[in-house]
């Protein structure tokens, strides 16, 4: 029997888990670690303790699996993406504070940057917006503000990558520098037609070449990891960010397949097949994955509150002792009584891309109670998927006939179900919700054979439940319409503040 480790290194926890041939989840491990917001607008972890949490839930996995690591086939990294680390070769400690795809510290820089036209020229090579949310700009940020970085990255003494580079890195002792194009799409660094690190780019993003890891196939053996660090030297045969993993875990093998996931973030992803699709609506074209013959593009939407809001629920307002009672307490009311949450803590994603967005709560009466905010905020998480569908219909994608789901919020059946009522398609969530884990098992099992293609992982793929859409045109388009609104209302907010 061969095993499979995936790693899933996610914005709020690690975990890992192992799987077996036929796919069966063998043993699970997750650890969360902490969360810092030096100042509003940021957020950034300590990158050795997501080192740390990872490679303890790796060994704690295969413990509870009754595995040696000698025993695995390969291993697959699924991580979250954009987070920028920066870290010496020579010690491979890292220089400063991960900064992560949540924070906005660079906002200003990249309003300078679209005032001297350089948008269009990111948008044409990279498929992506010039937004702080993707990598270059934390990477510039640091290398100015670290005393010396600079200087020394020109020399070839520093490495920068997102989390799928430093564990790689590390789980190789150092011998591997690499990221698969799926990540580095996400950079603003990649040339998306080219398929190489974009000098053009490089030069006017301050970034030097010397930094970037080399790009190899997201599907393949990259190299090995060290003895020391697990065990024995496994195979490293599948690379993806977190939802691309997610969206080939959900075998959205065709064209016109869909996943959306609800994580810190929710992110909805449309194979577009072998050439990327450039969005006229503010979506994003990014790699979806490559390697063994296989190779396919997306068209993405970015939320960047998803769970979290959830998460703020509990720990921001205590309305909530834990994640998991948001829905019985939603569901508690039968609407939100004109409640509208923005979620909009960390500026707007897609389709609006708005750094200067701040979360706002209207409609509030004397009669608003927690239960009535509850219901807002999943009805928060379900709407701005809505925005991003529109924007994708907008954009000539073919038109979307089912919603896949997967995350841990995608547990939640009252969110399911306002998320099938407000798109007006049935939403189909998956057996395994695993699919993070899953796509990462499978990109690194395709890597080492142990499945001969995406036709056999295609037929594992069956669905726990399906959420029909009930609701109304006439109520599905009033509460659209007083989300419009709302989202309007909130826009730019904190741009006088910056001034």
């Amino acid at each position: 029997m061969a095993y499979l480790l995936a790693l899933d290194q996610g914005t709020t926890s690690s975990r890992a888990v192992v799987f077996d041939a036929d796919g069966k989840v063998c043993g699970v491990a997750q650890r969360e670690f902490t969360q810092h917001y030096p100042r509003p607008g940021w957020v950034e972890h300590d990158a050795r303790e997501i080192l740390d949490t990872q490679l303890l839930c790796a060994r704690e996995a295969l413990a509870l699996a009754g595995v040696a690591a000698g025993q695995l086939a390969a291993l697959g990294i699924a991580n979250q993406r954009e987070t920028t680390i920066l870290w010496e070769r020579a010690s491979g400690r890292a220089l400063g504070p991960a900064i992560v795809w949540q924070d906005r510290r660079t906002a200003a820089e990249c309003e300078r940057l679209r005032a001297e036209g350089l948008a269009e020229v990111v948008r044409a090579k990279t498929g992506l917006e010039l937004d702080p949310y993707f990598s270059a700009t934390k990477l510039a940020w640091l290398l100015d503000h670290i005393p010396g970085a600079r200087l020394r990255a020109e020399a070839g003494e520093l490495a920068f990558g997102t989390v799928d580079s430093w564990l790689v890195w590390h789980l190789s002792g150092g011998r591997l520098h690499v990221t698969d194009p799926g990540n580095a799409s996400r950079t603003l660094l990649y040339n998306l037609r080219d398929g190489v690190w974009d000098a053009e780019l490089c030069a006017a993003l301050r970034i030097p070449p010397a930094l970037l890891p080399r790009v190899v196939d997201s599907i393949g053996v990259c190299g090995e990891s060290d003895p020391a660090v697990l065990g024995a030297a496994v195979p490293i045969a599948g690379i993806g960010g977190d939802q691309q993993a997610a969206t080939f875990g959900q075998a959205c093998f065709a064209p016109g397949m869909a996943k959306n996931t609800y994580g810190t973030g929710c992110f909805l992803l449309m194979n577009t097949g072998e050439r990327p699709v450039p969005s006229r609506h503010r979506l994003l074209s990014t790699v979806g994955w490559r390697g063994r013959g296989l190779s396919a593009y997306a068209l993405e939407g970015s939320i960047f509150m998803g769970g979290a809001i959830v998460q703020w629920l509990r720990d921001g307002l205590g309305l909530i002792r834990s994640s998991a009672e948001v829905e019985a307490l939603a569901a508690s009311v039968p609407d939100s009584a004109g409640v509208v949450l923005v979620p909009a803590f960390t500026g707007l994603g897609a389709p609006w891309w708005d750094s200067w967005a701040r979360g706002t709560l209207f409609g509030l009466t004397r009669g608003s109670g927690a239960a009535h905010i509850a219901r807002a905020a999943l009805e928060a998480i379900a709407l701005q998927t809505v925005d991003l569908v529109d924007a994708m219909r907008a954009d000539g994608a073919a038109e979307l006939v089912e919603l896949r789901v997967d995350g841990g919020a995608a547990a939640n059946d009252l969110l399911m179900q306002i998320q099938a009522d407000l798109l007006g398609v049935p939403v189909v969530r998956p057996r395994l919700l695993e699919t993070t884990a899953l796509g990462a098992a499978y990109l690194a099992g395709l890597g080492v054979g142990v499945w001969s293609g995406t036709d056999e992982l295609a037929a594992r793929w069956h669905a726990e439940r399906r959420f029909e859409p009930n609701l109304g045109d006439a109520a599905r388009s009033a509460l659209r319409a007083r989300w419009a609104r709302a989202v309007e209302r909130t826009r730019g907010w904190a741009a006088e503040d910056e001034a």
